[in-house]
């Protein structure tokens, strides 16, 4: 079977849907290779501001796994054969239109310039826990509600305009909190670590399980792999992943 190749331009929320990502499709037999180019809060205007520099400022993150190794964007693009490259918004702009362009359009134009046959798709971030203490949250009035529905309908009106596919994380992960178990006003846990990052166990694994359904029609009902993490000592909970599992192959 043909290897995929992903390359994911972004910030820590790309780092948490790409963690196991590799993993998750080892365990059903489908081939991939995943790069994170990784800066902490990386926003639109920043990515492109590092492509007209030419700037080595980027963590290189392979297969879920952090290097010392910096490199720049246009060195990556022509080190594989790119199936898919997958951008986002900072969360804490995704909310405002106005922080997405000129930038998007520019970043897109580059991209399929130098890799014409990638697939360009953006992921759906996510809004913050509702008891988040990020300092930009206030921006959204504390409202997780808010930060919700100002970000999706901004990323659906980008990818509307420019045609291309949608990861909807940010959905994803709003259906896994009308479940009694991750409602954190009812008392569930959070599918945040921080209030704003996702849960090493559970939230990294729904992003790179949905990640493999969109990108790699994955059958995530059939997925065996489990997470482990040495960031955390809680012991895994595998009733959490069948909800999680569920509400991914119903995501659309």
């Amino acid at each position: 079977m043909k290897t995929t190749y992903i390359l994911a331009i972004g910030n820590s929320f790309s780092r948490d849907a790409t963690a196991y990502l590799y993993d998750i499709c080892k365990s059903m037999d489908i081939p991939v290779h995943v790069v994170n180019l990784y800066i902490g809060g990386c926003a639109l205007e920043r990515h492109w501001s590092n492509v007209e520099r030419d700037d080595h400022a980027y963590q290189y993150q392979e297969n879920g796994v952090e290097t010392d190794r910096y490199v720049s964007i246009s060195e990556i693009l022509h080190s594989k054969p790119w199936d898919y490259i997958v951008t986002q918004q900072s969360s804490h702009d995704s909310g405002w239109l106005d922080t997405y362009e000129p930038f998007t359009g520019l970043l897109f134009d580059y991209l399929r310039k130098e890799v014409p046959g990638a697939q360009i798709c953006m992921q759906q971030t996510w809004a913050y826990e509702i008891d988040s203490d990020h300092g930009c949250f206030i921006r959204y009035n504390r409202d997780q509600q808010e930060m919700y529905r100002r970000s999706r309908a901004n990323y659906h009106t980008i990818v509307e305009k420019y045609n291309i596919p949608l990861i909807p994380c940010g959905d994803l992960i709003q259906n896994i909190r009308k479940h009694p178990e991750f409602d954190v006003a009812k008392g569930g846990r959070s599918i945040c670590r921080d209030g704003f990052h996702m849960h090493f166990l559970y939230g990294r694994y729904a992003l790179a399980a949905l990640w493999a359904k969109e990108l790699l029609k994955a059958p995530i009902g059939e997925c065996s792999f489990q997470p482990k993490c040495c960031d955390t000592d809680e012991e895994l909970d595998t009733s959490l992943l069948e909800i999680i599992r569920e509400e991914v192959c119903n995501c659309n």
